[in-house]
């Protein structure tokens, strides 16, 4: 029987001949959590009175470290103890980052694996073959006392991309552009598998394209394994894993042709990440450009980035945030003299967090502020003050934006 590659993973894991739509009670690889929603998992796991799985459980503090008031300096710590109580996976400030970068520099997420995750992000590590999906603090909590969950096995999308992206065309435009056709929720409960010439979209790139399936209501993403999979795994501790495989003639639910020849530097405007235009006909003023995220916060994006802004001035009406994803990712940056740089330009680079991203904390807008930032969502209040607005863009348009003072591309400059 042929089946995709969701339909095998979840197969082997289930131990069972199963198709989209069945349910099945699969073994979890790894389960992950973070500081926000890892507290209500604890709280779930304790109510069932059993010996936690230790060996699948990361937990990884990113949306409000370092805590930034009472309440999250509580959950933080509610998070660090059961960890340390319990011989979990733990990565604490100076040694993590955001969850989902983590969970890829660390080798957790490698090919032919189920990854569950108490965030809604979660599908990026289809970007290494991987079948992750988003799941609530509770469903987490059980995870950690049984390594099993029930799932309903989603049915498929698969995306052949065709041609070559022109320069300046980086992942988020490509997501961007296949956001405006399927919308919000036009994935809902699917799995969006990406194929066709992929091997001209870096794995930095792919992990973008996989974390902005979410904004499409897909229940997981996958990108087949290939040559650069092969080599970032390699630069890892991944352990063993298997390699899976769409069938050729799978059933897929819908399959979407798109021609990489034809896509443009995009911007998604105000206030959903589907409501897509050519960056060149966007000419908003900013007050503010931000960096980072699970999004677009890894050392490609800072130095395409401190590539632009190199011998060049933020513009006084603007503050620039840029916020690297992971530690690791800091480290890096620090070397290669790319803080320098930013920091030079009249950038501000700090520690790594969610911050900004999801209006938590350093970043908020204000009333009527206006941010573009290359993180993954543009609602209504998304980053602070209802009243404010966001524009998404890739780290190069948005770095550009800074120089100039309004959204703008690089060729401007």
């Amino acid at each position: 029987m042929s089946k995709t590659a969701a339909e095998k993973i979840f197969s082997e894991k289930s131990g069972t001949d199963s198709k989209s739509g069945d349910y099945v009670v699969a073994n979890v690889d790894y389960a992950m959590a973070n500081d926000i929603t890892a507290p209500i998992a604890i709280d779930a796991f304790n109510e069932l009175g059993m010996k936690a799985k230790s060996d699948k459980i990361i937990i990884i503090p990113d949306h409000f470290i370092p805590p930034k008031d009472i309440n999250s300096a509580i959950q933080y710590k509610k998070s660090k103890d059961f960890a340390l109580e319990n011989g979990t996976w733990f990565y604490d400030i100076g040694s993590g980052g955001v969850c989902h970068q983590v969970m890829m520099e660390k080798g957790f997420a490698a090919p032919g694996r189920l990854i569950a995750g108490a965030d809604s992000h979660t599908n990026t590590y289809g970007a290494l073959s991987a079948i992750s999906t988003g799941i609530g603090s509770t469903e987490a909590g059980v995870i950690f006392a049984t390594g099993k969950m029930w799932f309903k096995i989603p049915e498929t999308i698969k995306i052949n991309l065709r041609g070559k992206p022109k320069k300046g065309v980086e992942g988020k435009d490509i997501i961007l552009n296949i956001l405006s056709t399927i919308k919000n929720g036009g994935a809902a409960y699917k799995c969006m598998e990406f194929s066709g010439n992929i091997n001209y979209i870096d794995i930095n790139e792919r992990m973008t394209m996989a974390n902005m399936t979410t904004e499409a209501g897909a229940k997981c993403s996958f990108f087949d394994t290939d040559d650069k999979t092969i080599e970032y795994l390699n630069q890892r501790n991944t352990g063993d894993y298997k390699i899976v495989k769409s069938d050729e003639n799978a059933d897929f639910s819908r399959i979407i042709e798109v021609d990489m020849d034809d896509i443009e530097p995009s911007i998604a405007i105000p206030n959903s990440p589907d409501n897509v235009r050519i960056a060149t006909a966007v000419h908003e003023k900013i007050d503010q450009a931000y960096i980072g995220s699970c999004t677009n916060g890894r050392i490609e994006d800072i130095r395409k980035a401190a590539a632009i802004l190199k011998n060049k001035k933020v513009n006084k009406n603007v503050r620039l945030m840029v916020v690297p994803a992971s530690q690791d990712v800091y480290n890096q940056a620090l070397k290669e003299g790319l803080i320098n740089t930013i920091v030079e330009s009249g950038g501000y680079f700090s520690g790594t967090t969610c911050g900004a991203c999801l209006g938590g904390y350093m970043g908020v807008l204000g009333p009527d502020e206006v941010c573009i930032s290359s993180t993954n969502r543009n609602f209504i209040g998304r980053m602070g003050d209802k009243s404010s607005k966001v524009y998404l863009a890739n780290p190069s348009i948005v770095a550009a934006s800074a120089v100039l003072g309004r959204i703008g591309i690089p060729e401007e400059l």
